[in-house]
């Protein structure tokens, strides 16, 4: 298995089990409602602003490896919409599953040398540091949202 292909599954991994962790985004998400998701906990973000965050920079990395510029500023990465009712809790969740397939699908079709070239800018360093990153961004979160739902439940 070729290197592309060991990163997109570890993405998928995060998503949806079978990593190293033993924890994963779907069993975290799975049988929340969209109260508890937007459940305030001391100063916490919600279960919904991190689901949100997440996936904030999903799209960007996945339009860098389609060749559209980089358009993602940390600012908005917490700006989630408001969640008010079970559908905008499904469709935000429904988004970050199809957009981790997507970026999965696109780590797969990169050549393995691609992840030593430079990564929309220098001042992000390779390819292979934003998609590792990613996918450490995604547990680092995972572990808040599991801390946050067993207060929570």
């Amino acid at each position: 298995m070729n290197l592309t292909a060991q990163l997109a599954k570890q993405l998928r991994t995060a998503y949806s089990g079978g990593n190293w962790t033993g924890v994963c985004l779907k069993d975290a998400l799975t049988g929340l409602t969209w109260q508890q998701a937007t459940k305030q906990v001391n100063s916490f973000n919600t279960i919904a602003k991190l689901v949100y965050h997440i996936n904030y920079y999903v799209g960007p990395i996945s339009s860098v490896l389609q060749g559209v510029p980089l358009a993602a500023h940390d600012k908005y990465s917490f700006d989630c919409p408001p969640i008010t009712s079970e559908k905008d809790w499904e469709e935000l969740v429904n988004k970050l599953w199809a957009d981790g397939e997507n970026l999965a699908s696109l780590i797969e079709k990169l050549p393995d040398s691609k992840l030593e070239e430079i990564f929309a800018d220098e001042k992000y360093g390779t390819y292979l540091r934003n998609i590792t990153g990613v996918v450490e961004h995604i547990h680092y979160h995972l572990g808040q949202i599991i801390l946050i739902k067993k207060l929570i439940l």
